[in-house]
């Protein structure tokens, strides 16, 4: 038994303890401390250091060959906004565990460096050998959602082309991380709307999860024209107020000057309404 304080329990957690149970030898421990310090932002270096040592942990392995501790520490990093993060997470794109590189992925994307691309278009290209897919069905060989999306936010134009294909995916969820990455990418607004709209459509899928994801995806672009589709599809208040948010924040950075625009206006008139 470790002799560390247990920060499961949260009324009596410090960050001092979190830092040192993630150091510790009870797994379960290491385990909680990475969530609760991406949780609670811990942005401190002596938490970011003890991360990025997480990120190549060997001893919590599952008898698959997942690493819970390293995908606990690799989305804790990506909500730190510390760029020491980069290169570690970059070199954990190889790792061997699928759902640890999906981590990864998206942990790069939140830290918007660009020194990712070459490594992110490396397993969309499928020039990384030694990784294993998802156990779970649809047992994709590669987080290619999450891959994608984040190509998409660090603006790597040149992945157009192996962007592209990824339209025609098998994986919804795929189809529409695709739609989203070309909107941001593609220079020409006629071209991107159409990406865009796709996504509007996209909003009357029958699956639940599946509108949840492209309430995301439409959030994350900024996509004015989705404003009322959004306000108006089957899902909870509270994920389309965040996709309008989205909307809103997008329109006012890019309106100069003290008076909101219309566009800002419908929108908001749209969030009071659903509160």
């Amino acid at each position: 038994m470790s002799d560390l304080p247990d920060i499961r329990d949260e009324g009596q957690l410090t960050i001092e303890t979190a830092i040192a149970n993630l150091q510790g030898e009870d797994l379960g421990l290491r385990v909680y401390a990475a969530w609760w310090l991406g949780r609670f932002r811990v942005n401190t270096d002596s938490a970011i250091q003890v991360l990025i040592a997480a990120l190549l942990d060997e001893d919590d392995r599952t008898e698959a060959g997942g690493y819970p501790l390293r995908r606990n520490a690799a989305r804790a990093l990506g909500k730190l906004a510390d760029r020491q993060a980069v290169a570690p997470l970059i070199q954990v794109l190889s790792c061997t565990d699928f759902y640890v590189r999906e981590a990864a992925a998206k942990a790069l994307e939140s830290l918007g460096d660009p020194a990712a691309i070459p490594q992110l278009l490396g397993l969309l290209r499928g020039e990384i050998a030694g990784t294993l897919p998802a156990l779970e069905p649809p047992q994709l060989e590669q987080p290619f959602d999450a891959l994608i999306e984040a190509l998409g936010t660090l603006a790597a134009v040149d992945a157009i082309p192996d962007i592209q294909p990824f339209l025609d995916h098998a994986v919804p969820r795929v189809q529409y991380a695709t739609a989203r990455a070309l909107y941001q990418l593609t220079p020409e607004p006629e071209v991107a709307r159409q990406y865009g709209d796709q996504l509007i459509a996209a909003l009357s899928n029958q699956d639940l999860q599946l509108r949840r994801t492209v309430l995301a995806d439409l959030g994350a672009i900024g996509y004015l024209p989705a404003a009322e589709a959004i306000a108006e599809t089957l899902a909870e208040n509270s994920l389309k107020l965040i996709a309008l948010k989205g909307l809103l924040e997008r329109e006012l950075a890019g309106t100069p000057g003290p008076d909101l625009s219309a566009g800002a206006k419908r929108v908001m008139a749209l969030m009071d309404a659903l509160l």
